[in-house]
């Protein structure tokens, strides 16, 4: 009979040899992963930048005009995911929006996936498979390129 040692069992509690996007079908590691925190965490600051570099040019940036630079950021985001399978700063740090079951992203999914992350809270629960739910409602996940 075989005899669980602590190290094992908390091995197994841990989901020893699990990773992010494990349940998905993607490697643990290189391209096609999925992309970590730092890297989602960099795309989003380069993605809200732009968006507040364009709204201070037009005029719109500040307090009054936060709600400008949020719309100027979800239309980047719309338009840069649905023709280059990411935002401008997903490909600046290496990253690209795919749907699960393959195939081109399309239009709807950008929107979807746009409209909870500019709502915040659906990116900061994550679903059993580590996707953020503002992915997972949009059917698609963030892999490195």
């Amino acid at each position: 009979m075989a005899r669980s040692t602590p190290s094992s069992s908390a091995a197994a509690a841990h989901g020893a040899g699990d990773w992010p996007g494990k349940v998905l079908g993607l490697p643990e590691s290189g391209p096609r992963s999925m992309g970590g925190f730092g890297r989602r965490l960099g795309g989003l600051a380069i993605d809200w930048a732009l968006a507040s570099v364009i709204s201070l040019a037009i005029g719109t940036y500040g307090a009054a005009g936060n709600f400008v630079t949020l719309g100027i950021f979800a239309v980047l985001q719309v338009l840069f995911i649905a023709l280059l399978s990411g935002s401008f700063g997903h490909v600046c740090v290496g990253l690209r929006v795919v749907p699960i079951r393959g195939g081109y992203v399309g239009a709807w999914r950008p929107v979807v996936r746009t409209v909870l992350l500019c709502v915040v809270i659906p990116v900061l629960i994550h679903a059993k498979d580590g996707r953020p739910l503002h992915d997972a409602a949009a059917g698609t996940v963030l892999v490195r390129r």
